[in-house]
């Protein structure tokens, strides 16, 4: 046995006794779960917010808001031959529209998973982000949403809210620093 798999050993000898993680009940705050909460926070951080009845209201909005689109990739798209492309490939993405499991309306957040997104750099390197979110699945804060969320039952997923920017850079404002310059949610449902 090497020196490293004796250490290795001994630390897994010793590790502590298993407790359960604390309750999380009086953190949740009094934040609603309503789609007027999360518009407030979502619109303050820059974003946009459209309610739809079905995805096919998709493509006229987007013609209408953003008409300089050349690139489109939509993630529920059957033939999504990009999928299997060199992620580098995807940097001329205008929209990527992907479909979101969780939003909170404590931050405007939506949760997003490879699931989702099939390309885990996708939502990050395109120039425009849209995220697709059925009503019933906006929650009040992020304590329910890692509720919801539980375990992790895929290899990646991420918080996404708003448009990327930062304000570090000689004290001025920069959208699109690391990430989309611009979010787009459409809700669905009634």
């Amino acid at each position: 046995m090497s020196s490293r798999d004796k250490i290795l050993a001994a630390v897994k000898q010793n590790q502590p006794e298993a407790a359960p993680l604390p309750a999380l009940q009086g953190l949740s705050g009094n934040m609603p779960g309503t789609l007027e909460a999360y518009r407030k926070v979502l619109e303050a951080l820059g974003g946009s917010l459209f309610e739809i009845k079905d995805e096919s209201a998709i493509p006229p909005l987007l013609a209408e808001h953003y008409p300089h689109l050349q690139r489109i990739i939509t993630a529920t798209d059957i033939q999504r031959a990009w999928v299997n492309e060199d992620p580098h490939l995807l940097e001329d993405v205008d929209m990527a529209v992907v479909p979101g499991q969780w939003g909170v309306a404590e931050n405007g957040a939506i949760w997003l998973t490879e699931q989702e997104m099939h390309v885990r750099v996708l939502p990050f390197i395109c120039q425009h982000l849209a995220i697709v979110l059925p009503r019933q699945n906006i929650l009040p804060t992020m304590h329910e949403a890692y509720e919801k969320i539980g375990a992790p039952q895929t290899g990646f997923g991420v918080f996404i809210a708003g448009p990327s920017k930062t304000a570090d850079i000689e004290q001025s404002l920069v959208l699109g620093a690391h990430g989309a310059k611009s979010l787009v949610v459409f809700i669905t449902g009634e």
